[in-house]
């Protein structure tokens, strides 16, 4: 059985299917799943969720409106306790230096200081968390990824 790595409460993570790079995440092992802050959440007629990423405030704000297919509705205990239909996607992340696949529930997290919340089922039989220690992995991906585009104004994934 591999080593799982050691991660701490506070990490960065790349969604790699929404240009979305080096982006501060909270390690929640409360949270069931990982949910991602967007606004003007709408889904089509042919099941293709649209959005527009983060705010203004983050620094890896990117302007762009996304389109992707819906992966499922999922129902989740928000923070203040109740329940909400969210829409979820399955994308490409990086984290620590490694790809996975994993899905994403899209939601307001306006009021929360992390943009990007990695819950219980993504870290399960990978990561141990080490509450005391934050930002362990190395280099961000941002680096790495410096001809990247930054222009488009529609980003649109087909699956």
């Amino acid at each position: 059985m591999p080593e799982k790595k050691i991660i701490g409460n506070k990490e960065v993570i790349s969604i790699i299917d929404l240009d979305l790079y080096d982006l501060d995440a909270k390690v929640d092992t409360g949270a069931d799943s990982n949910a991602l802050h967007c606004d003007d959440i709408f889904i089509d007629s042919e099941n293709i969720v649209h959005f527009k990423l983060l705010d203004k405030i983050h620094p890896a704000y990117h302007g762009k409106k996304m389109a992707i297919p819906l992966y499922r509705m999922k129902k989740v205990r928000s923070s203040n306790g109740k329940f909400q239909k969210r829409p979820s996607i399955r994308v490409k992340v990086d984290f620590f230096g490694k790809k996975y696949m994993t899905v994403i529930s899209l939601t307001d997290r306006s009021d929360m200081k992390y943009p990007m919340l990695i819950g219980r089922k993504f870290l399960a039989n990978k990561f141990l968390v080490d509450v005391s220690k934050e930002y362990l992995a190395k280099e961000p991906l941002a680096k790495k990824n410096q001809n990247r585009k930054k222009n488009e104004s529609v980003h649109i994934i087909k699956k």
